[in-house]
């Protein structure tokens, strides 16, 4: 893939919409009428009915602001509106923000909000909510997740009158507005959140769309047309109502059982398609495959730099050397997913395209760097230094999502050609062990990002004050890159702080990237109107089920 394409079209690469089509559509509920924007009835198209659509796993909570996982956001993205939208050429349009001005130094935002929004329970959208909303992110006791790096540096805000609102920075931020359109920063009902409290989540109430009817623990959420819903950001075509009645995200984490029940007409549509099933869904005449880019921090395998031997970096470039990631990546998903290369993917402002095809495996460079550092194979293969077994702690979650588990067994033997002895630890308790423990060696994770500071979180000293990094990294030079990135205004200047921070990041191993993984849908041809935003999250505003 050409990589000199600009970063522009890039975004607009990131939400392009693959669509194959051979065929006629399966049967779903609905009636012969759509009510158009302008409140006439069009013949034809279909109104109604239920979304059945089934999730690869179950979210954390419903609550926006302690979620932690790109899941959450499938079912967020129905019930939540944001302040502001960004549409795949990167540009930032209104939303529940009509229009907004920025100081001259660049240290607060004032926005203008619209005066015609009601959350579903009937609590007035107005400054005072968005106020609510942006200090609760940063209150402790929130317990705030990804969200809270999301809004970083916001500090205070200021309601000048019912519909307009001043927001005070710590500092300049050239990602705080296209941040303020992440989901994790949707806007709660500040009425609910007092009401609920820890207990939001199972309850959750915004502007959006769709309003929360149930969750069955495990087994599936249920949302519902919201009627007075008249919003709707640029990025779908109905401003007003849904078209369907309800959606049903089923949580069903077997991957055969998930694209089974969309073959068999149990669902409708369900997400993360396993590579294996690509190539027969798109010889079905009654399916059709959605695909869309996602853009962030690619699925990358983060060493622990807290605990040694890892902290030596000629060890964990001889693992980075030992580690066969094309044959892993090709093996596994079959030429659907991309290789990463670096600590971003490919779309994402910054990514620095120079570093395809620097490292590749050499087992031989692996055991000279093994040998050099003392580490001697022992008579069962495995190396020893000072009576130690070089043994690496390699964590990853339950189920097996995205075939990371079997990442894990590959890497396994694949180390233990050069005398590293891999343990591998699966888990559904992740949050403990990686985050309160800090008991790994080795643990993979990707996130969904707009922007290239979404690499602060994961590797400036300070983050360890609030959530430990999952590196440890604490390097004053790759600080002072992030902190100069997070603030320059020069676009080019930004992409070369951000290059020479994903250079170092390879060159030092402190990472190993693995793949850029693709969302997939497999639909019945019942179901129409399936877009994504620029980060690959479905949205649902157009869908129609065709009889």
């Amino acid at each position: 893939m050409n990589r000199s394409i600009s970063w522009m079209k890039y975004m607009a690469l990131a939400a392009v919409l693959v669509l194959v089509l051979s065929g006629c559509g399966a049967t779903g509920n609905s009636n012969s009428a759509v009510q158009a924007s302008g409140g006439e009835q069009v013949a034809g198209q279909a109104e109604g009915g239920n979304l059945t659509y089934a999730l690869a796993t179950s979210p954390d909570t419903l609550d926006p602001h302690r979620s932690g996982l790109a899941v959450t956001v499938r079912a967020i993205r129905t019930i939540y509106d944001n302040l502001v939208v960004q549409l795949p050429d990167g540009s930032i349009k209104p939303w529940l923000a009509k229009e907004w001005s920025v100081s001259e130094d660049g240290k607060s935002y004032t926005f203008k909000l619209r005066e015609d929004v009601k959350f579903h329970d009937g609590t007035p959208f107005n400054a005072e909510a968005v106020k609510f909303n942006l200090d609760r992110v940063i209150d402790p006791a929130t317990k705030a997740a990804n969200s809270l790096a999301l809004i970083r540096p916001y500090s205070s805000s200021e309601v000048i009158d019912e519909y307009t609102i001043k927001v005070n920075l710590e500092q300049p931020s050239q990602a705080f507005l296209g941040n303020l359109s992440q989901a994790l920063l949707g806007i709660v009902s500040p009425t609910a959140a007092k009401k609920y409290g820890d207990q939001l989540g199972k309850n959750p109430v915004g502007t959006g769309p769709y309003t929360f009817v149930k969750w069955d623990e495990n087994a599936d959420i249920v949302v519902a047309k919201n009627k007075d819903y008249n919003w709707a950001p640029a990025t779908v075509e109905n401003e007003g109502a849904p078209h369907i009645d309800t959606i049903t995200f089923k949580i069903v984490p077997e991957e055969a059982t998930r694209i089974g029940s969309v073959q068999s007409k149990q669902v409708l549509a369900a997400e993360t398609v396993p590579p294996q099933n690509i190539a027969a869904l798109k010889n079905d005449p009654n399916q059709q495959l959605l695909q869309a880019n996602t853009v962030g921090l690619p699925y990358t395998l983060f060493f622990n730099l807290r605990k040694a031997p890892w902290d030596d970096v000629k060890v964990r470039q001889a693992v980075q050397s030992a580690v066969d990631v094309e044959s892993i990546v090709k093996t596994l998903y079959l030429g659907n997913y991309e290789r990463a290369w670096s600590a971003l993917s490919p779309g994402i402002l910054g990514y620095n395209a120079s570093l395809e095809g620097s490292i590749n495996p050499d087992i031989n460079k692996a055991n000279q760097l093994l040998d050099e550092q003392g580490w001697i194979k022992g008579a069962d293969g495995i190396r020893e230094k000072d009576g130690k077994k070089l043994t690496l702690h390699y964590v990853d979650g339950s189920p097996n999502r995205e075939k990371r588990n079997d990442i894990a067994a590959i890497i396994q033997q694949q180390l233990k050609q050069v005398g590293i002895a891999v343990e591998v630890e699966i888990t559904k308790d992740v949050a403990t062990v990686i985050y309160q423990n800090w008991d790994y060696d080795l643990y993979g994770n990707s996130q969904v990002n707009s922007d290239p500071n979404a690499l602060y979180a994961f590797y400036h000293t300070s983050a360890e004050g609030e959530r430990p990094t999952l590196s440890g990294l604490s390097d004053p030079k790759i600080d002072k890159l992030l902190e100069q990135g997070a603030v320059e205004t020069d676009q080019d200047k930004r992409v070369d702080i951000y290059n020479q921070i994903q250079q170092y990041l390879i060159e030092q191993a402190v990472i190993l990237p693995i793949y850029v993984f693709p969302y997939t849908v497999a639909a019945s041809k019942s179901v129409q109107g399936i877009k994504f935003d620029s980060l690959g999250y479905p949205l649902f505003n157009d869908v129609r089920i065709q009889p």
